[in-house]
């Protein structure tokens, strides 16, 4: 049977996860990264003009990129 290997750890206080503990959080950090700042990028001259999709194109890959942490954390998410 495959073990099941975390991403990211828990934080030992606080709630959420933090650092990855693996290379495959590494890459997703930098898979976010890359995302948002094409997103961005390509989103910046229609900002001015449609403010709610400037905030969707962040909140979309934002939105994903917790849940992947999420999904891939060790623990269950609490306040700690």
């Amino acid at each position: 049977m495959r073990r099941k290997v975390p991403w990211f750890r828990v934080k030992t206080y606080g709630y959420g996860a933090g650092l990855p503990c693996h290379w495959q959080g590494w890459v997703a950090i930098a898979i976010y990264a890359i995302v948002l700042a094409a997103t961005i990028a390509m989103a910046t001259p229609y900002a001015s003009n449609k403010p709610i999709a400037y905030a969707a194109a962040i909140a979309i890959p934002t939105a994903l990129f917790i849940f992947v942490v999420w999904w891939k954390s060790d623990a269950p998410w609490r306040w700690r």
